[in-house]
């Protein structure tokens, strides 16, 4: 589902279903097992099971296995010469990498399409971001915006940071959800920052672009930043 978001220079992995003891997955290195010693069982198994794909994402690129460490605010620490982005929800996870000579960032992230809880969407929409969800909403009501709005608030944080190494709030971008006018689960999203935006190459960037999908009971984003 990911994979379908982001250019072909990307390799995604994902898992699905509620696999408890994480079996069949990967081990995780000595220096990530340190980073989960005291977790519970849910945030073990999830933390197992999303790097167990991104190791599995690097041997698709030809790239040995390796630990992926957490750094700043809790972002991943990837190998040199690679990017990526992850993300896990009930149920599902999934990992996305693509070396840096082919995209300067990326952001996933993925949700349940269910109602976000009461008070976030407050925090999150900006008053025109607000507004385009209702009309969303009256035209197509199968899908909950909300929730596929902080999706990609999410993803767009996640392709934002690498580039930055700062925190972006909520209200910092403004994001503009279109919807495909032949797969009405299906579209784009178009994110005007609010702030000024990292430098890729040499070009100041003022948005980023991406895409989303609705299906299997979850909403799914994707950012790609490309290069000059």
């Amino acid at each position: 589902m990911i994979e379908e978001l982001l250019p072909d220079t990307v390799v995604a992995v994902e898992a699905c279903g509620h696999d408890d003891d994480a079996a069949g997955h990967l081990p995780l290195y000595p220096e990530e097992e340190a980073i989960v010693a005291r977790a519970v069982t849910k945030r073990r198994r999830e933390f197992t099971v999303v790097r167990s794909c991104a190791r599995r994402a690097m041997e698709k690129l030809g790239v040995p296995p390796q630990p992926v460490p957490t750094g700043e605010r809790g972002a991943p620490r990837w190998p040199a010469g690679l990017t990526g982005s992850m993300t896990h929800c009930d149920g599902y996870c999934a990992a996305a990498l693509v070396r840096l000579t082919d995209l300067a960032s990326l952001g996933i992230d993925a949700e349940p399409d269910g109602p976000l809880p009461d008070g976030v969407l407050d925090t999150i929409a900006l008053p025109a971001e607000t507004i385009r969800l209702r009309r969303l909403g009256e035209a197509r009501p199968g899908i909950h915006w909300e929730r596929l709005l902080f999706s990609a608030k999410e993803s767009v944080y996640k392709a934002w940071f690498p580039l930055t190494g700062q925190w972006l709030d909520f209200a910092e971008a403004d994001i503009e959800i279109c919807v495909d006018p032949v797969d009405p689960r299906r579209g784009t999203l178009h994110a005007v920052l609010l702030v000024p935006g990292p430098a890729v190459d040499g070009r100041r960037l003022s948005h980023f672009d991406g895409r989303w999908t609705a299906r299997d009971g979850l909403v799914a984003t994707a950012i790609a930043v490309p290069r000059s």
